[in-house]
Order: C-alpha cells, then structure tokens, then sequence
C-alpha cells in the first residue's frame, strides 16, 4: 500500500499536484468550518485570490506559507526537499563518506 502511494506522488504532473493541494486546503478550511472570506482575511490576502487558489491551485509560494500559518499547518513544509533522494544503491553506501572538492590541475 505505502509503494502505491509513492507511485501515485510522482507520477502525477505539477498542476495535478496544486490542485491536490488546493483541494487539500479546502477540505481543511471546511474541517474548521471557515469560509473562503474569513480564512482569506486570517491568511492577509484578497478573497478573489484565495478563490482563485482553491479553483486553480494557483498561488505565490509566500501566500501559500500564510494559508497555512493561518490553518496551523505550517509545520507540515518542515519535511519539503528534507530527505536526500537516492539514485543507487551505490549512492546508499557512500552515504557516510566525506565528499571532497574535485581539484584542478592548472
């Protein structure tokens, strides 16, 4: 089940991934019974480009960050880019080993 659900994250295209995330923030605007006004007014932008947001996903990575302060969802971006992707297996084992600058001859 968890291998399907990282399948399923990066397969999906960059607008299918605002939306989710738009929809995302809806469905937890409504969890707190806000409408699309007053979560706008807490998060300090307009109404028409929260609506905007939650139509398009389309949002200023900032005004996206005061969404979220105001939903107290701000620490879910700790984990953003936090683990280091490995590539191989060999990338694995050299994890803990010290990487040097490459030098010029010159």
């Amino acid at each position: 089940m968890i291998n399907n659900t990282i399948i399923s994250i990066t397969d999906r295209s960059p607008r299918e991934v605002l939306l989710s995330v738009a929809g995302r923030v809806k469905a937890r605007r409504l969890e707190l019974n806000l409408t699309q006004a007053e979560l706008a007014k807490k998060s300090g932008m307009p109404l028409a480009t929260y609506r905007k947001f939650e139509q398009s996903g389309i949002i200023a990575f900032a005004k996206l960050l005061q969404v979220a302060f105001a939903l107290d969802a701000l620490d879910d971006f700790d984990t953003l880019f936090s683990q280091r992707r490995y590539l191989s297996t060999e990338d694995v084992l050299n994890e803990g080993k010290k990487r040097e600058r490459a030098r010029h001859n010159g």
